[in-house]
């Protein structure tokens, strides 16, 4: 009799062992899966950021060398994706986004409204703080680093001007020549007082002071050459 129970519950020992070793498998199952998605997740809003930025900034005519910075970024990310989810939608989108962004022609982007200007400044953001994360865990020398830092620091200042001249354009078009006015000397103000050499700046004044002179109303006044000469400082 007492063999027979001992039996019964070596039989039960068995079952409960068997039981407790499914349901292990079945949570560690149910973690790897939420960590898998969780990881998905990350890898997909990472990824689009990377190539969004790719294709904003290439269409501002931003160097190449930083360009290839955030492509080796985003493919090291798509790669995973491949890993993880190789047949997903997922991946089907990521490579359309890459098609995209490989094909934006460079240089061509025109940044005139307020919105467009927003996005660009956003992805000018993205991008700085992801060269700063690839210099801290030793992906990118302090020099590039501070390189390609300049570099996105004046394209920011580069496309700021440029909308504001693109605007005062369209207004000059539609006979607003105050409010074109007052666009150019934003747009020439913003590059002003960027913190660049002259000799990177003086290009584009040249540019924006002629338009400011064809517009700029006239005071009718007799104050000969020294108000003149103070009108002129004064532009």
């Amino acid at each position: 009799m007492m063999q027979d129970n001992l039996v019964y519950i070596v039989i039960i020992a068995l079952i409960g062992a068997i039981a407790l070793g499914i349901n292990y498998f079945i949570s560690q199952r149910e973690h790897n899966s939420s960590v898998k998605h969780d990881r998905l997740d990350w890898l997909r809003k990472q990824t689009f950021h990377t190539l969004d930025a790719i294709a904003t900034l290439k269409a501002a005519g931003c160097k190449p060398e930083i360009l290839e910075k955030l492509n080796s970024h985003a493919m090291v990310q798509i790669e995973e994706i491949s890993l993880l989810a190789p047949d997903s939608d997922l991946m089907t989108q990521v490579n359309n986004q890459k098609e995209t962004a490989d094909r934006t022609a460079a240089g061509q982007g025109a940044f005139n409204s307020d919105k467009e200007l927003k996005r660009f400044q956003i992805y000018i953001n993205f991008t700085e703080k992801l060269l700063s994360q690839m210099l801290k865990k030793g992906k990118l020398s302090p020099l590039l680093a501070e390189n390609y830092g300049q570099e996105l620091y004046w394209l920011n200042i580069s496309i700021v001007a440029e909308a504001h001249i693109n605007q005062a354009k369209q207004f000059i078009a539609q006979d607003e020549k105050l409010t074109a006015l007052s666009h150019l000397k934003h747009a020439k103000a913003v590059i002003v007082r960027a913190m660049v050499p002259q000799n990177k700046k003086q290009p584009k004044l040249d540019i924006i002071q002629p338009q400011i002179d064809a517009i700029q109303p006239r005071k009718s006044n007799h104050g000969g050459a020294l108000e003149d000469s103070i009108d002129n400082f004064l532009k």
